[in-house]
C-alpha cells in the first residue's frame, strides 16, 4: 500500500494556514515571546497564554499540545526548539526532536494536517540551511510510519527560509524519485 500524504512548502503567515494543528517555535515557560510565538499568541487571544501557563513548562526537543481557540488550526502544537550554541550542545537531535515530538501528538490527536514554521532560526539562532534539512529529513522519515497524517506544511515567514525549503525539497523529491 502506498502512502499518499503532501508535503508543502509554503510562504505566508503560519496563523492563517487551515490545518488542524500549526506548530508554534515556542520558548520553554511556552509564554508569548517574539517572532512566530508571539504572533501565534496574539492571533490566538489571551485564551492561548491562560492554557499554556497552566502547563508551566516544556523541554526544549519536546512539545505540548492546546486548543487553537481564535485560530483557523484547532490545536497548537508548543515545540522548544534549541539555542543555537555553534553545534556543541546536541542542537541538531534536540531539533529533530520537536519535529518528531509534534508529529507523535498529531497522531495521538488523529489529525490530518499539521504546519510547521520555521523552528529555532529566528532569535535561537540555528544555521537556516542546517535547520531546513534537519526538518525535512526528519519529517520525511516519521511519515512513513504515520498513515493517517495527510499533509504537512512547512510555512517560511520569509524570502531567504522559503527559497532554502523550495531548493532542499527539491532536491530530496529528485533523489527520492531518481532511486
Amino acid at each position: 500500500m502506498e502512502v499518499l500524504q503532501e508535503i508543502k512548502i509554503i510562504k505566508g503567515d503560519i496563523t492563517t494556514v487551515q490545518a488542524d494543528a500549526i506548530v508554534n517555535a515556542a520558548n520553554n515557560a511556552l509564554l508569548p515571546g517574539a517572532g512566530v510565538c508571539g504572533a501565534i499568541h496574539r492571533a490566538a487571544g489571551i485564551e492561548l497564554a491562560d492554557v499554556c501557563r497552566l502547563i508551566g513548562h516544556c523541554d526544549t526537543g519536546d512539545a505540548k499540545i492546546t486548543k487553537g481557540f481564535r485560530l483557523p488550526a484547532r490545536f497548537v502544537i508548543h515545540t522548544v526548539g534549541p539555542v543555537w550554541k555553534g553545534g556543541h550542545q546536541n542542537e541538531e537531535e534536540l531539533l529533530a526532536s520537536c519535529y518528531r515530538s509534534s508529529l507523535e501528538l498529531a497522531m495521538d490527536h488523529n489529525l490530518k494536517s499539521i504546519a510547521f514554521p520555521n523552528i529555532s532560526t529566528g532569535i535561537f539562532g540555528f544555521p537556516k540551511d542546517l535547520a531546513c534539512e534537519i526538518a525535512l529529513e526528519t519529517v520525511i522519515a516519521q511519515l512513513m510510519n504515520i498513515v493517517d497524517l495527510d499533509t504537512v506544511y512547512f510555512v517560511c515567514f520569509d524570502e531567504e527560509n522559503y527559497q532554502i525549503y523550495l531548493d532542499k525539497f527539491n532536491k530530496l523529491n529528485d533523489l527520492i524519485h531518481n532511486r
